[in-house]
């Protein structure tokens, strides 16, 4: 049975919840989807039954798995003794504990937390907190931020400004001014030093040089990157690039965010990706795996230098969220950075990653398979017509690959994932991390039989 097969009762249910839901980033017009009822561990169910493997944690999110009672305990008696107040001027205990352990975590002196609900917010925080801090110390000319191609940093109209992804903002021009795109570090696709990935860093990260000088570097306040950029598929930061950023931003006096909602939290292997891949940011942005997703929450982390001119006589940041730092968020974000230290799930990142990499790295034998890419539990599959050639998709193959076949073949299948064509297409898996070498296995072994079966359809 396909996902247009419902029986009538599924189809009844699933037209009932969709009669009134406006999704996000979803062609209404392709009707009802599955119905995702519960979760346990790696696997979700839908309301026909079906378990299917959750390659893709959610959204980026459930670190610790689905269904852990613990952490629904602990919302529920945060809940049952203080369920809300803001900290506008104001704190919970488990607002001022979580602050302190983000702090602890944080390398380097990040140690000042702005808490939002989520990972754009963080990004608007950043720039925002950016242009201020220029202001308050004499440079008010600084508000650019430098960001790279194909990337995707949030929807709010700051965070979307810097996204590097055109056919997503076109809908909602004008946006926010002053968001400028440099070249991304996907080598596979590298027109220059595609052969010596040192090079090639040292190429992408004097792109940003060159655009600060193009810019005026008494106009540009930030250079905004994931470590690992999601949009585009798994693009891993060549040797010696982010150390070259980091000397750059502090040759033009630029603040360097690290945007890490997906990258934090143990996707690859640390509490924080920066550490990782050996730079110090001024600013982290975080949200995501820092609940697991049981609570929505999100954070901008940055430095004493970038507060102090905030501290000084009647200055504020007149900026802030409603449910930012919600006191049961707060609480269960603690609970669950207590199973990754209880449960080692950082370490056990570092420890099977290359068991992973290993494995999806089998996929390479299909002729649909240009590359696969990837770092810690974060992987992608990129697509192509003609395997010597690199030639990809064309528009009407992404059509019935990417948004036709893929999603609904691959939760056929077993294996909620992301096919994801924002620049090239790719397949996009990024499980739970307390997923093994057997949910390795399930993984690689559904793509490769949805993939011999997509390769058809060129």
């Amino acid at each position: 049975m396909t996902l247009t097969e419902h029986s009538p009762a599924a189809t009844g249910r699933a037209s009932a919840a969709w009669g009134h839901l406006w999704p996000h980033f979803t062609r209404m017009s392709a009707g009802t989807g599955p119905v995702i009822t519960r979760g346990e561990g790696a696997y979700v169910w839908d309301d026909r039954g079906r378990r299917v493997l959750d390659g893709l944690s959610g959204l980026f999110v459930v670190q610790a798995g689905h269904g852990r009672r613990e952490l629904a305990q602990v919302m529920a008696a945060q809940a049952e003794e203080l369920a809300y107040f803001p900290v506008w001027g104001y704190a919970t205990p488990p607002v001022v504990r979580l602050a302190e352990r983000l702090a602890d975590a944080a390398p380097g002196d990040l140690d000042r937390v702005f808490f939002t609900t989520g990972g754009g917010e963080a990004v608007e925080s950043a720039w925002k907190v950016a242009k201020q801090y220029f202001k308050l110390t004499g440079r008010p000319l600084k508000h650019k931020v430098i960001s790279r191609a194909v990337a995707y940093h949030g929807t709010p109209q700051g965070a979307l400004a810097i996204t590097g992804l055109p056919a997503m903002k076109q809908q909602f021009e004008p946006l926010t001014p002053g968001g400028f795109r440099v070249p991304n570090t996907n080598i596979y696709r590298a027109r220059e030093h595609g052969d010596d990935p040192v090079a090639f860093g040292r190429w992408a990260a004097d792109r940003i040089e060159e655009a600060i000088l193009f810019e005026g570097p008494e106009t540009v306040a930030a250079v905004v990157l994931e470590p690992v950029q999601n949009s585009g598929g798994c693009l891993t930061p060549p040797p010696g690039y982010f150390q070259r950023v980091r000397e750059i931003c502090d040759t033009y006096d630029v603040l360097l965010v690290s945007d890490e909602v997906i990258g934090a939290f143990g996707r690859h292997g640390t509490t924080f990706a920066c550490e990782k891949f050996g730079y110090a940011p001024d600013i982290v942005t975080c949200a995501k795996g820092m609940s697991s997703g049981y609570a929505p929450i999100g954070a901008m982390i940055t430095t004493e230098r970038i507060v102090e001119p905030f501290l000084r006589g009647k200055t504020i940041f007149p900026h802030g969220y409603t449910f930012g730092g919600h006191p049961v968020a707060a609480a269960v974000a603690l609970a669950n950075l207590d199973i990754f230290d209880n449960e080692r799930l950082n370490q056990r990142v570092l420890d099977n990653e290359a068991a992973f990499g290993a494995t999806m790295r089998k996929l390479l034998d299909l002729p649909i398979v240009g590359d696969v890419r990837g770092d810690g539990y974060f992987w992608a599959v990129e697509l192509v017509k003609d395997k010597t050639t690199k030639q990809t998709l064309d528009a009407d193959e992404r059509e019935r690959l990417i948004r036709g076949f893929l999603p609904q073949a691959l939760f056929d299948n077993g294996l909620y994932c992301r096919p994801d064509d924002r620049g090239d297409p790719v397949v996009q898996v990024a499980p739970p991390l307390i997923c093994g070498q057997p949910e390795f296995d399930e993984i690689e072994r559904i793509l490769r039989h949805t993939l011999t079966e997509a390769a058809t359809l060129l």
